[in-house]
């Protein structure tokens, strides 16, 4: 069976992670989304609602894909949580050149730390290459319109967030 891992804050759940993981669904047959948990940070949302975003919004993507969705949190080393998972790719987006540097490092290092784990990248298509989830955040809290870069049940929660603050 060929499971995937792909990590990553998802905070909030963006149309780039989507644009990813839709990629992904035809190089696995099962695919864990891992919201890394890391305690020196604040997230917007917490890891519950990150998890029910991602099996909301991507759920129904899967089952049209016949593709086996999970998503787990994990506070350890991705490949530590990728081998937990039972996973045997790890799957990383890349949006630009500074992206492929910086993971061609990481896929290097992770290969070293699990030779059973083989990295494979996703290219974001063209729409989804400036999307970050960090951005997403600053212009949504700055009053912005961010509805080209989340889907519609992420919108209405992280509106919803940021007017209780």
């Amino acid at each position: 069976m060929r499971s995937g891992f792909y990590p990553g804050s998802f905070d909030p759940l963006t149309n780039g992670h989507i644009d990813v993981i839709r990629s992904a669904f035809p190089l696995v047959d099962r695919l864990v989304v891992a919201v890394g948990i890391h305690p020196g940070k604040a997230p917007l949302f917490s890891s519950e609602e990150r998890l029910r975003m991602i099996l909301d919004c991507c759920g129904p993507l899967a089952k049209a894909a016949g593709v086996a969705l999970e998503a787990t949190t994990f506070d350890n080393l991705t490949v530590t949580a990728a081998e937990k998972a039972e996973c045997n790719i790890l799957i990383r987006g890349l949006r630009d050149g500074t992206d492929l540097d910086y993971e061609m490092q990481l896929a290097g290092m992770n290969q070293t730390m699990a030779p059973g784990l083989q990295t494979v990248f996703v290219p974001a298509s063209p729409l989804a290459r400036p999307i970050t989830a960090t951005l997403v955040r600053q212009i949504a809290a700055m009053g912005g319109d961010v509805t080209n870069f989340v889907p519609p049940e992420v919108l209405g929660k992280l509106q919803l967030k940021l007017t209780k603050r």
